[in-house]
């Protein structure tokens, strides 16, 4: 007698176990839990976009959590009472999952999105006694708000809601009055820092990651990651002025990790995620020609290169050994020194010739675009923490050289200083000692002081008023605060309570492109 075979007998248990309970089906889920605020194909509306590079670092089971259990002090509910936990499960991943089409967002998704307050009314002075070029602009991540904050009384003079997860730094016009603000999700609000009124929105992108203001004032770039547009925009109407559709000279799209203003050379600079080129896109309306490909000589006249642009937004491509998404700039901005995220050592391109020069071994994944500057012993020097390890790395900027490295209380993400204190501010963002402030002396390059100013929460993101009289150091929890020192004595001043004040940006250190402040 012949055996039945595994694959029958396994059919025979589940036909007696009854029928497979199929799954939930988190598209129908979504379709009735979620579309109403967050969109019909997930891009938002009245809640963020509910996609992969608008949710960041969220995994499955903080995502799960989130669902369960809502955000506080915001529209998002607690859905644990009308959902079962293997729903809750299959939204998460669902919601983690990107789409099976990339979403369409091009000129007329972006003209729609443009709209701008109708009870807004411009003022001729500011609507307050406090110094206007003093303010800070705090973003309060914990329940998505910004804080328009006295730089000398230290007291809030307005406070009103964003968009999800601001990211980036806020930057501001030529003259302190507005101030744009991006968020994750796409978008950009202008806000009337005199009339302490919102003026407008616009979305560039489903996700975006930072913003840069020309020299002149006139244009807005924002840098994007979905889709992969670099996009400019008219600060005055928050116009779309050009769209770029971001590939390198062999048609491989990318993201676009960022965009800095370069103020010498009148132009942005934009950093590539995914493609080894660096861009270079004028804001002078009489740029010179840019020429692709080799050029035997820039001689006017002799020039054998055939041109592709001129003018305003003539785009000027920097080919780089491999991709570098994260940037610090020498002071005449010749120079910059990028890193990748794969800890390879950082790069230094020299702006002006168009190619790499040097090539410098740090001590674990610089975080650059936080970096700082200043002068020692008549030499330029800057200063970069490091993600994945305890220490500072001290680079002269005049042969690229490390020339010291400074062991701190654990690895950081900002430090932070003015031309006015001799110290630099640097937080141990990660690890056992995330309570700490580490304070360095600029002249002899040793820590001079440690701080703990909420101990066991995290303190972060240090930045100066105008006068480097006053440093703020931000208590990175729900329940935070802003706590000011007196930035000589380091003695606390006030503590202000705030929602997790992740950054804070002072309106004079911002527009004049302060040493010891990120640009």
């Amino acid at each position: 007698m012949r055996r039945p075979s595994s694959l029958i007998l396994a059919l025979v248990l589940l036909g007696l176990a009854g029928p497979v309970r199929a799954g939930p089906d988190a598209a129908q889920l979504y379709q009735t839990q979620c579309m109403t605020c967050h969109g019909k194909d997930r891009l938002g509306g009245t809640g963020p976009a509910l996609l992969p590079e608008s949710l960041g670092r969220l995994k499955a089971a903080g995502a799960a959590k989130v669902i369960a259990n809502g955000r506080p002090d915001t529209q998002m509910p607690s859905f644990s009472a009308r959902l079962k936990p293997d729903e809750i499960a299959a939204l998460a991943a669902y919601v983690l999952t990107p789409p099976a089409q990339e979403p369409v967002w091009g000129a007329n998704e972006i003209a729609a999105s443009r709209s701008f307050n109708s009870e807004y009314k411009a003022v001729s002075k500011p609507v307050y006694d406090a110094d206007p070029l003093n303010l800070f602009v705090v973003i309060e991540s914990g329940d998505h708000h910004a804080t328009i904050l006295d730089g000398d009384k230290f007291v809030s003079l307005a406070r009103f809601k964003t968009h999800y997860a601001v990211h980036g730094g806020p930057k501001f016009s030529p003259d302190g009055r507005f101030v744009f603000i991006m968020s994750r999700d796409g978008w950009v609000t202008k806000y009337d820092l005199w009339g302490l009124e919102k003026v407008g929105e616009v979305r560039p992108a489903i996700n975006s990651r930072n913003i840069a203001i020309s020299k002149d004032g006139k244009h807005l770039a924002v840098a994007n990651y979905l889709p992969r547009t670099l996009a400019i925009f008219s600060t005055s109407d928050l116009r779309l002025e050009k769209l770029f559709r971001v590939a390198d000279r062999r048609k491989t799209p990318s993201r676009v990790s960022a965009v800095y203003q370069a103020p010498q050379r009148n132009s942005f600079i934009a950093a590539l995620k995914d493609v080894p080129e660096i861009w270079e896109i004028s804001t002078d309306p009489d740029a010179p020609p840019v020429h692709e490909g080799l050029v035997h000589s820039y001689e006017k006249g002799m020039e054998e290169a055939l041109s592709s642009s001129s003018g305003l937004f003539a785009l000027r491509r920097i080919a780089v050994p491999e991709p570098i998404d994260d940037f610090f700039f020498d002071p005449a901005y010749r120079n910059l020194i990028g890193s990748a995220r794969s800890g390879k050592p950082a790069i230094v391109v020299n702006l002006n010739v168009g190619r790499d020069i040097k090539r410098i071994d740090l001590a674990g994944l610089p975080h650059l675009g936080s970096g700082i500057s200043w002068m020692w012993h008549g030499r330029p020097v800057m200063a970069t923490p490091n993600l994945k390890e305890a220490k500072i790395s001290i680079i002269d900027m005049t042969d690229w050289s490390v020339i010291r490295t400074i062991d701190t209380q654990g690895p950081g993400f900002f430090i932070r200083s003015h031309e006015n204190t001799p110290y630099a501010w640097t937080d141990v963002f990660f690890g056992p000692h995330k309570d700490l402030i580490d304070v360095i002396d600029k002249r002899t390059l040793k820590i001079v002081k440690v701080l703990r100013p909420a101990p066991g929460k995290t303190a972060a993101h240090v930045e100066f008023d105008r006068s480097g009289t006053h440093a703020l150091v931000s208590i990175w929890e729900m329940k935070g605060a802003i706590v000011v020192y007196d930035a000589k004595t380091f003695q606390e001043i006030k503590r202000i309570p705030m929602s997790k004040p992740s950054g804070k940006y002072n309106v004079w250190n911002k527009i004049t492109f302060a040493e010891g402040t990120s640009h």
